[in-house]
């Protein structure tokens, strides 16, 4: 199997939006809710939308509520290229120090959704929201 060369065709502004986006704790395109236990996401992404490079720190579940094709940008410079299917889910773990950081684009013909539910009490404390907050 052939190795790939991290971030080979990445943009110049990928590249400095991964770099800025190191510690953005925006993991969906809105707070729906955020308690004591929890924040709860949406993202909806249109044809072609993307959400921006986000680093997940604390564990966290999503259910994919449409299917659908993505690509995938991750830290460590790989693309991603990846379908969904409808009510696919997922639980993720991160030990202490650990985390991911990886941006999402709407690669098909139709909106993009997902809810993702981050577990408060986890290995590592939550990163700020710095002035975002849950919807009304």
């Amino acid at each position: 199997m052939a190795e790939t060369t991290p971030f080979a065709g990445w943009s110049r502004d990928l590249r400095d939006e991964l770099d800025r986006n190191e510690g953005n704790p925006a993991i969906g395109t809105r707070l729906l809710l955020e308690d004591d236990r929890a924040r709860h996401w949406e993202i909806r992404l249109a044809p072609g939308q993307r959400l921006a490079f986000h680093r997940h720190v604390l564990d966290y579940v999503w259910t994919c509520v449409t299917g659908g094709a993505a690509v995938s940008h991750t830290g460590a410079g790989e693309t991603l290229a990846v379908s969904y299917g409808v009510g696919e889910t997922r639980r993720l773990s991160f030990g202490t120090g650990e985390s991911m950081i990886h941006d999402l684009e709407n690669a098909g013909d139709d909106d993009l959704v997902f809810t993702t539910i981050e577990y408060l009490a986890s290995a590592n404390a939550p990163l700020p929201l710095a002035g975002i907050r849950a919807a009304a």
